[in-house]
């Protein structure tokens, strides 16, 4: 069964690779796409429907009926901002529905403070051949496809 993974952000899709972390960049947390978000305020949505099974102010992992889970880094470093800035509209083992809103933010506030606003959205304990059509470059409207994971 392949799980679809949409953008929990409108913004522009740049690739694992040009995320400034070494960690992220390296697909060391596992394989997926990054997108640089529109600097304005919004809403981060799942990217699958599921269950939440992490949550903090800058990322949570949603986890679907296939055991997939799915980690959506809202920037670089943002742990360091304490949550100043983040909103939760779910808690930790909530199910949800693909694009329905988990943090509200503000990109450009997170940038302010110095920090990236780059999302990185990964396939938590997959091998890179699991994932397909994966968005690497071009505009995103959230809810628009990522990638799918066989």
């Amino acid at each position: 069964m392949t799980t679809t993974v949409t953008s929990p952000l409108a913004g522009r899709a740049i690739g694992l690779a040009a995320v400034p972390d070494p960690v992220f960049a390296g697909a060391m947390v596992g394989p997926g796409t990054a997108i640089d978000p529109v600097r304005e305020p919004s809403t981060a949505v799942a990217p699958v429907d599921g269950v939440i099974v992490s949550l903090h102010p800058h990322a949570f992992v949603v986890v679907d009926e296939q055991g997939h889970g799915v980690l959506t880094h809202l920037g670089i470093d943002t742990v360091q901002l304490n949550g100043e800035g983040f909103e939760l509209l779910v808690n930790k083992g909530d199910t949800v529905q693909r694009g329905q809103g988990i943090v509200r933010w503000d990109p450009s506030r997170v940038e302010a403070a110095g920090k990236s606003p780059i999302c990185p959205v990964v396939a938590l304990e997959a091998g890179a051949e699991a994932l397909g059509e994966l968005a690497e470059d071009g505009d995103l409207k959230s809810g628009d496809q990522v990638f799918l994971w066989n």
